[in-house]
């Protein structure tokens, strides 16, 4: 089985909108990868609790299949975790799932 997890970090809006995000929305839909998982970590975690436009995109691409999670230990350092959790996005501590990923032989991409 193909696996991608993409690690969201950075909070440059033109990054998110035309790379992470983007690539994101299509992955499954295209067969590129048999599964999928979106991280947010640290300044995305900010970015995206402020910003309409990517939480729409977000939820697009939750809809495709593609899992969410974002960095608990961030989330609450920036006070946003509630805001996220109702994007459906699973608060976790990523250290441990990107650990996992590593082991479990997932591919991982870093933005």
């Amino acid at each position: 089985m193909n696996k991608l997890l993409i690690v969201w970090s950075t909070a440059e809006i033109e990054v998110a909108k035309k790379m992470v995000l983007l690539y994101s929305s299509v992955i499954l839909p295209r067969g590129y990868w048999d599964q999928a998982h979106l991280m947010i970590w640290g300044p995305s975690a900010k970015l995206l609790s402020e910003n309409t436009e990517l939480q729409g995109m977000v939820s697009k691409i939750k809809e495709t299949g593609v899992e969410l999670s974002c960095c608990v230990v961030c989330s609450d350092e920036y006070g946003v975790t509630e805001k996220l959790a109702s994007l459906g996005i699973d608060m976790i501590h990523t250290g441990e799932k990107l650990t996992d990923a590593l082991k479990e032989d997932w591919k991982v991409i870093t933005f």
